[in-house]
């Protein structure tokens, strides 16, 4: 099965302060070195962006899409995504675009783990991640079902279709830290993330 991957960029960034999409990171913006990263383990690549949003520029093969309207949700990111995916990939990695440390093997292990299942969501630190999940394409029809119900958290579609839950002990050989998992929602998490960056080199 051909598995792609969907990288949301249309928050609104409001703790931020700034666009994350944009925020420097490692000589690159942030969400041009998730891209990269994730390239590594799937592929095709979309990049799922606001009505009106900017977006650093991208490497060539590399499709935008835009969210219907703005300020839903990772639902309404998921199914443009899926959508635009369909037909050219079984399934596809979801991802926020303020993961730096994203891990390829991370991405990679989850897709082994999905099997039969329509979603396969890591469940660390006492709650769901949907934004380090993988979703069958075909999950896009339970997604448009919750986003006209107005239905928006993940959970409910995690309810609606068959999901594997993968703990903690199933993913440590890949990413011991979790770092897959650290996004940088405040200007302390992307200070603290650019320490932990050079500290590595």
């Amino acid at each position: 099965m051909d598995v792609g991957g969907i990288v949301l960029c249309g928050g609104q960034s409001s703790r931020m302060g700034q666009p994350k999409a944009w925020l420097p990171f490692g000589g690159e913006p942030m969400l041009v070195r998730v891209v990269r990263l994730l390239g590594e383990a799937v592929g095709p690549l979309v990049v799922v962006a606001g009505p009106e949003q900017d977006v650093p520029p991208l490497p060539a093969g590399i499709e935008v899409v835009r969210d219907e309207v703005a300020g839903r949700g990772p639902l309404q990111g998921l199914q443009a995504g899926l959508e635009a995916l369909r037909g050219r990939a079984g399934a596809a990695y979801l991802s926020s675009c303020d993961v730096p440390f994203l891990r390829p093997a991370f991405v990679r292990r989850l897709v082994d783990l999905l099997g039969e299942h329509a979603i396969c969501v890591p469940r660390v630190g006492d709650h769901h991640h949907p934004l380090a999940a993988v979703y069958r394409v075909e999950v896009a029809d339970a997604v448009a079902r919750l986003l006209s119900e107005n239905r928006l958290r993940p959970f409910f579609l995690f309810e609606a279709v068959s999901t594997r839950v993968v703990g903690p002990d199933e993913l440590a050989d890949v990413d011991p830290d979790f770092q897959t998992l650290r996004n940088l929602n405040t200007p302390e998490d992307y200070d603290a993330a650019l320490r932990d960056a050079n500290a590595r080199q």
